[in-house]
């Protein structure tokens, strides 16, 4: 449908989400009103519609660098299009919304590479990241406009193209007095350092390491591919840390680089794994998924201790992602981080799982307002920039039948 902003001051927008740990598409339907920083949201209604094991195992080998044909991502591009369209129609079925009514749908699309890094090619220095999943058949099947590619205007502007979570969570979670940190506990951990009283650009931002990929990568294996997680953290707490393994893990690369930083879920996958356990004593299921947990609550916690306590007071942790149903994670993130009581954004009223996903419908809106969402102090940007590329939706705004 048409855009006209100054004609309301009240929009819906639809946020969609296939994060890193490739569970399934999250949905958010979020009635926003007012501008920038002042912006108020409602979550209207969520839902996450978990992918067949079949569709998850395509993703998952076309992840990562120099996996999958230009035919299968061709494919897969259109057809992850079909189902983030359909998650966004479902989503106003629930909640007896017109589609047509639906201002914009922002969509992340599902991450397959994120090269941050610079890398010289012949007559220019290059970064990308590829997300996939087409705003033209979304923008087709339902009729709505659709912001997409969120990441690639930061990283043209030599930033890192993420985190993008640090513009909502400044937007809803700053205080005057209390420093607060708010992590995502996603396929890969992140986390966004809001000062007491701080400004935009005092706000620290960035990758901490791995949250949930590694594990899930293990408990897969352990499972014969019938488990996509370690459900409750129940097998790691029935094992033990083996410290060796442990001391090998933690000398991953991107653990020395200082903040602004940002991680793919391939620098933390089998590869990297495989190569960790080679030449050692066999590990066990259960201890292996320990000795994960402790790197993944070690990298969090060091993290914190090193680029963000020692610049500020702060008080709180507030979690989000899936990690956060991990009671063992969320257990050890406790004891490992004793002066920071941590809590989780449904706490404060937002669904930790629904939280990215209203991420994409605050970014989406930001960008038809043609308002800058980045955090130059987080990604290392040169400049605040409106993100993202605009798929219009049909002039008359009727949704596919």
């Amino acid at each position: 449908m048409g855009w006209e902003p100054a004609a309301k001051s009240e929009h819906l927008a639809i946020g969609i989400m296939s994060g890193t740990s490739v569970d399934g598409i999250d949905a958010a339907l979020v009635r926003l009103s007012g501008e920038g920083f002042s912006t108020t949201l409602e979550l209207v209604a969520f839902e996450t519609l978990r992918y067949t094991p079949a569709v998850r195992g395509r993703i998952l080998a076309a992840q990562g660098a120099g996996a999958g044909s230009v035919r299968e991502l061709t494919l897969l591009n259109a057809y992850l299009g079909e189902l983030f369209a359909h998650a966004a129609l479902n989503l106003c079925r629930k909640a007896a919304i017109d589609p047509s009514t639906v201002d914009v749908v922002g969509s992340h699309g599902q991450t397959l590479y994120h090269h941050p890094t610079p890398e010289r090619l012949p007559g220019f220095t290059v970064r990308g990241s590829m997300q996939i999943g087409s705003p033209a058949v979304i923008a087709e099947r339902t009729g709505i406009t659709v912001v997409s590619d969120f990441r690639a205007r930061d990283l043209a502007a030599s930033g890192q193209g993420a985190p993008l979570a640090p513009f909502l969570d400044y937007l809803l979670y700053r205080h005057q007095a209390r420093g607060r940190i708010v992590l995502n506990l996603g396929g890969i951990a992140n986390l966004t350092a809001l000062p007491p009283a701080c400004t935009l650009d005092e706000v620290i931002a960035f990758d901490t390491g791995p949250a949930n990929c590694l594990m899930d990568l293990a408990a897969h294996r352990a499972s014969g591919g019938r488990a996509t997680c370690d459900q409750d953290g129940l097998m790691a707490a029935s094992g033990k840390v083996n410290a060796p393994l442990l001391q090998r893990l933690l000398k991953h690369p991107f653990l020395a680089l200082k903040p602004p930083r940002s991680a793919d879920k391939d620098a933390f996958g089998a590869e990297f794994l495989d190569a960790a356990l080679a030449g050692t004593d066999p590990v066990s299921n259960a201890d292996l998924l320990a000795t994960l947990m402790a790197f993944t609550v070690e990298t969090i916690a060091s993290s914190v201790l090193e680029h963000v306590i020692q610049r500020g007071h702060y008080e709180e942790v507030i979690a989000s992602g899936g990690g956060c149903a991990n009671p063992v994670l969320m257990a050890g993130l406790r004891a490992a981080l004793p002066k920071l009581v941590i809590t989780t954004t449904d706490d404060y009223g937002l669904p930790s799982k629904a939280k990215e996903a209203v991420l994409m419908a605050v970014l989406a809106r930001e960008t038809l307002m043609g308002r800058p969402s980045n955090v130059p102090s987080a990604t290392g940007a040169r400049a605040p920039l409106v993100l993202g590329s605009i798929t219009p939706g049909r002039v008359n705004g009727s949704p596919a039948g």
